[in-house]
């Protein structure tokens, strides 16, 4: 996914909208393929009220436009989708809204189920940071596949990687070595 595919979010009212967890679904289930207000109710076992107004949030938010529409039984249907393929986040609130936004799909883990969530400390040179950082920047392009939404025996998996200074300090020399 390239840069020009991205879409920066820079208001606090992008990252609101982005941060309710049935919004947060509903971009979800667009980044699939657009869809109707009657797809996105069946699909999120909601209410058209209740998935309207979170489209017209997600659309007043610049993040979701009407992608077309056709006239059904007497009505109009509209379907929408994701203004890009994608969202660029700040570097100040998009780690905390990324480490939110995967806590809060996180579905409970069942017996058998391959997830795994772990934290490792590396200690590195800053040359070596960046180095991982630009290998991680890269990391999903070809080797996780991203398509596959609907496709039979096919579950979603989130995969969240962050590479971040921690704030562990170091201990002085051991002066009394055992």
């Amino acid at each position: 996914m390239t840069d020009e595919q991205l879409l920066a979010l820079r208001s606090s009212a992008q990252y609101k909208a982005l941060g309710h967890p049935l919004r947060h679904r509903m971009v979800n289930l667009l980044r699939q393929r657009p869809a109707t207000l009657s797809e996105l109710t069946t699909a999120l076992d909601s209410t058209k009220g209740t998935i309207g107004y979170h489209v017209r949030i997600l659309r007043e938010a610049g993040l979701v436009r009407l992608a077309g529409t056709r006239q059904v039984r007497g009505g109009t249907e509209q379907r929408f989708e994701l203004i890009s393929k994608g969202f660029q986040l700040d570097e100040e609130t998009g780690a905390r809204f990324l480490h939110d936004a995967a806590l809060a799909e996180m579905s409970p883990v069942r017996p058998g189920d391959p997830g795994h969530t772990v934290l490792h400390h590396l200690w590195l040179t800053p040359e070596q940071a960046r180095a991982l950082a630009k290998r991680l920047e890269t990391f999903d392009h070809g080797h996780v596949p991203h398509s596959g939404a609907g496709e039979q025996g096919t579950e979603a998996y989130g995969l969240l990687l962050s590479l971040y200074r921690a704030d562990i300090p170091h201990l002085p020399p051991d002066d009394h070595p055992s």
